[in-house]
């Protein structure tokens, strides 16, 4: 029996895109014979992942798992809406967060590394093995946790397209606490803030904001001497729009989000304070493959 090096087993993935550890059984199988191994993997479907590695995966779904002061959101991509609501993508995703919710790895690179639930592979290698499996490309895109003395809610909407993970933090967190957390995660989902406070925006941003207003200002004929008041009131209208802590509560429209949190503040009996979330919608910045289906089919019969 041929001794399995680390080496053979890189060179085996590198050939086939297949998990380390199909590869070292592969390898095992065979008595350590690289072609031999890799017809075995062909032959139990497992070197298909590679093939599909450079299709644009811009489907999927986002996922959430926690409890009480820990939750986590990740975005898993498919190729195919179709494939996003298969049951195991689904289990697949699912698995995903709770491993990101038990262990807080640092990023994706590490994430890949931890034990998959209840196989012997690795996250990683639990994603080629997927890709081969269901037959298309698939990716671990992003992931967001968040733990905090108080209360982590998640909200997922429109089966899978937005996904939102808030913190409350409260030194007494409470059912009115965690309601709360779930219908502020709800808002955000809905009013899709940029930043938490003005404090937060980038001083660019800002002052290009203030440039468009300026130049919109005296194009319209306004006198110099009351633009910088104009543009004043119009830059908190700004900061009321992209800052979740000056956005318009979309459950009451008469409350600012800072009035929600101090109310709720007053019904808890001690300070709730919104200290942080993460907002993710499906596919966003990905570069989704416009085919022309037409064509396609005219150089098939050619």
């Amino acid at each position: 029996m041929a001794k399995i090096t680390a080496k053979m087993v890189a060179e085996l993935r590198g050939k086939t895109g297949a998990g380390m550890m199909d590869c070292k059984k592969a390898l095992t199988e065979t008595d350590g014979n690289l072609d031999e191994a890799i017809d075995y993997l062909r032959k139990k479907g497992l070197s298909a992942a590679a093939k599909k590695s450079g299709r644009v995966a811009a489907e999927g779904a986002i996922v959430a798992a926690g409890s009480d002061n820990v939750g986590a959101i990740v975005e898993v991509n498919a190729e195919t809406d179709f494939v996003a609501k298969n049951d195991a993508f689904q289990g697949f995703a699912n698995g995903i967060a709770q491993v990101v919710v038990a262990e807080a790895p640092a990023d994706v690179e590490a994430l890949k590394q931890l034990p998959f639930p209840g196989t012997d592979r690795n996250v990683g290698e639990e994603l080629t093995h997927q890709i081969a499996t269901i037959g298309e490309n698939m990716d671990i895109r992003r992931f967001a946790r968040r733990s905090v003395e108080g209360v982590v809610e998640t909200y997922i909407h429109a089966g899978g397209k937005i996904g939102v993970v808030v913190e409350l933090t409260t030194a007494a967190p409470s059912d009115c606490v965690k309601a709360a957390a779930r219908q502020l995660a709800m808002h955000i989902a809905a009013a899709a803030p940029q930043y938490l406070c003005r404090d937060d925006v980038p001083v660019e941003v800002v002052e290009k904001e203030k440039d468009i207003m300026r130049v919109k200002a005296i194009e319209s004929g306004k006198p110099e001497k009351i633009v910088e008041k104009i543009i004043a009131g119009q830059i908190n209208k700004f900061f009321g729009e992209i800052c979740l802590l000056e956005q318009t509560y979309v459950i009451d429209p008469d409350l600012k989000i800072n009035k929600v949190l101090a109310n709720l503040s007053k019904e808890n009996g001690a300070e709730v304070t919104l200290t942080g979330y993460d907002r993710f919608a499906l596919g966003e910045g990905i570069e989704k493959r416009a085919d022309d289906f037409a064509a396609e089919v005219a150089s098939l019969t050619k």
